[in-house]
């Protein structure tokens, strides 16, 4: 059986009932055809549970984290489930396979010195080099650090989500959920320079590009973030559009936001999932107490 062909129809199944997001889609492509090749070097080229329990050994073997492994067998396990669901299998052979563990481990994320010192590189490069490339990133940054956007979000902001008498921008979240995030002062004139020098003409993202999505692309903006943390001699391996998010609910935890603004404000649907803040807070916390207590390592006799 060819599975390979069934993976456009899946995806397309994806889009229109679960309202899947392209991103989504793309990494769904990505997992099944990589997943279907090793079925189709099988002798028999036909799965079975054992064959994807060796398929997931595999990914062990190739280096792969727990956590991709268990998205990889998330996309499988819907993939099965549709083909049985559609009868083009007489059962779902992926139904009853063992999740992988994950362990909970806390978000990666920077201190205020830290993000200071990337943004007054950023500035500094704008006022070397006044180029549109530097004016863009000064745009973006601002605007990833003063709403907690998913880099995703970022990137595919059109003209018409700026609302400009009330500093506020419209975001299309996953499963196209919209919310309405403000704009501190900085921020909204970074957007303001960055509008008044970009080219509008090409098209109505906000961060135009020539590539086939219109857009400047997740990736490209993830390469020129690690470019940046180089110029500020920051460690580029522990920086990511992802780590600003976290930064970015952290400090304002830190400042006495409450947990239910700082989930609508990075678009969470379940307020479990912004409670994991606090655990950051907790450990920084903690080691301030440790490090800076003045008899947290005197010894009594």
């Amino acid at each position: 059986m060819d599975y390979s062909h069934y993976i456009e129809p899946f995806c397309e199944s994806m889009l229109v009932e679960r309202d899947a997001s392209h991103n989504t889609v793309k990494a769904y492509i990505s997992d099944l055809e990589d997943y279907t090749d090793f079925i189709a070097k099988t002798t028999d080229s036909c799965a079975t549970r054992q064959l994807i329990e060796t398929y997931l050994k595999t990914l062990s073997n190739r280096g792969y984290a727990a956590a991709t492994k268990a998205r990889k067998l998330s996309t499988i396990r819907q993939f099965h489930f549709y083909l049985f669901s559609q009868g083009f299998t007489d059962t779902d052979l992926a139904e009853n396979i063992d999740s992988i563990k994950l362990e909970k481990g806390l978000p990666k994320t920077l201190s205020y010195q830290d993000v200071e010192q990337l943004f007054n590189t950023a500035y500094a490069e704008l006022e070397k080099t006044p180029s549109l490339h530097s004016q863009r990133m000064v745009c973006m940054m601002e605007l990833l650090y003063a709403t907690g956007m998913r880099v995703s979000e970022l990137v595919t902001l059109k003209h018409q989500h700026v609302n400009h008498p009330q500093k506020t921008l419209l975001v299309r979240g996953k499963g196209s959920k919209e919310r309405v995030v403000p704009l501190s002062d900085p921020s909204y004139q970074a957007l303001k320079d960055w509008i008044a020098r970009s080219d509008k003409t090409e098209n109505n993202y906000l961060f135009p590009s020539r590539g086939k999505e219109g857009h400047l692309t997740r990736e490209r903006f993830f390469q020129l973030l690690k470019e940046l943390s180089v110029k500020a001699g920051l460690n580029a391996e522990n920086i990511s559009p992802h780590v600003l998010r976290h930064a970015f609910a952290t400090h304002l935890l830190e400042n006495g936001a409450d947990l239910r603004s700082i989930q609508h404000l990075l678009g969470h649907t379940n307020i479990s999932t912004t409670e994991i803040y606090t655990h950051v807070l907790e450990n920084r916390l903690k080691s301030v107490v440790f490090s800076k207590h003045p008899l947290a390592h005197k010894q009594h006799s």
